[in-house]
């Protein structure tokens, strides 16, 4: 997506439109969701930088995104779940990379708003001074590249292109579920921001783990068991901390999904994996995570090769029910 299409255009033109005038009555809150991912925070950042009168904000910050807000002495606000106090000059809300209002966390204040977004779901209510930018791409800074780049090129520093590539880099899993329209955004930042990709990708991925991390990576790694669900091939186990990592280290040991659960403070939560070729073959783990909402309640939603699921649900039954949605769910012949 060098060059976005019509409708694409159309979309970015209302969002400059939206944006100038909330920019002109006071300040905007960039809001990231709360898991605070690097394509969330990415996408902030970035669309924050392209005016003065722009915040990023939320709940949480991943541990490469703090990492990189660190580095660049990113601009960026945590907020508090509860109290959460917003300017009384406040104009407007972007919610980037949110799929629905429980997944930012926090209670949005009564001002416009705009969600910006690249997930399948869609659980958000608008109103008349509302606007959506839902595009079929696989990160949501592949929306942010192109509205900086056709709106507020000035903006496109080396750092900005940094943190829409993290973004992009994390969320195709390493350009593992890109398509062609990842790879151009990924061309036109490195042209852009000037900057070396293999000096970039080794900083990004220096994330050696303490032996505490270790230790948990390899109980996970340990309780892992195979499952029939239906016609697919599910790996499952269970860990207390670094869900996300032992979900993707099993994911390239031939399965066809990966369920990882954790159980803290009466919550349980799902992280869940499936290889591309399992995508093709008809399985799409936040349509699964989304389905699980309406069965037990929580949230959940994601992409199509990774997603996950949190609510007040037994362990036991949430990974149940997860191994029942994949076993409705028919194999497609001649994918693999």
């Amino acid at each position: 997506m060098a060059h976005p299409n019509a409708s694409m255009v159309e979309d970015l033109s209302a969002f400059h439109d939206w944006l100038s005038v909330a920019v002109l009555k006071g300040p905007v809150a960039v809001v990231t969701g709360k898991n605070g991912d690097m394509d969330t925070v990415g996408s902030a950042i970035a669309l924050a930088a392209a005016h003065p009168n722009m915040m990023a904000c939320g709940l949480h910050l991943g541990r490469l995104a703090r990492r990189m807000v660190e580095q660049h002495h990113a601009p960026y606000r945590q907020l508090k779940a509860e109290n959460t106090t917003w300017p009384s000059t406040l104009s407007g809300v972007v919610v980037v990379d949110a799929a629905a209002p429980d997944q930012v966390g926090l209670n949005l204040p009564d001002v416009p708003r705009c969600v910006i977004d690249h997930h399948a779901t869609d659980a958000w209510s608008l109103g008349e001074e509302d606007l959506s930018l839902k595009w079929d791409v696989r990160s949501t800074t592949e929306v942010i590249a192109h509205y900086l780049q056709n709106h507020a090129p000035q903006s496109m520093s080396s750092a900005v292109c940094e943190f829409l590539l993290a973004g992009l880099l994390t969320d195709t899993g390493r350009f593992r579920h890109a398509d062609a329209s990842s790879f151009a955004t990924a061309a036109m930042l490195i042209e852009l921001g000037g900057l070396d990709y293999q000096s970039f990708v080794q900083r990004i991925e220096e994330n050696t783990p303490s032996p505490s991390e270790r230790g948990a990576l390899l109980r996970g790694l340990q309780r892992a068991e195979t499952t029939e669900a239906g016609p697919w091939t599910v790996l499952r186990t269970s860990a207390g901390t670094l869900e996300g990592r032992v979900a993707s280290l099993l994911n390239g040991l031939g399965a066809d999904a990966v369920v990882v659960t954790r159980h803290r403070n009466g919550e349980t939560r799902l992280t869940v994996r499936a290889p591309r070729s399992s995508v093709l073959a008809g399985l799409h783990m936040g349509e699964i995570m989304q389905q699980l909402t309406q069965t037990l309640g929580g949230e959940g939603g994601g992409h199509d090769g990774a997603a996950g699921w949190t609510g007040e649900v037994d362990p036991i039954a949430a990974e149940t029910a997860f191994l029942d949605a994949v076993a409705r769910i028919r194999k497609q012949e001649g994918t693999l």
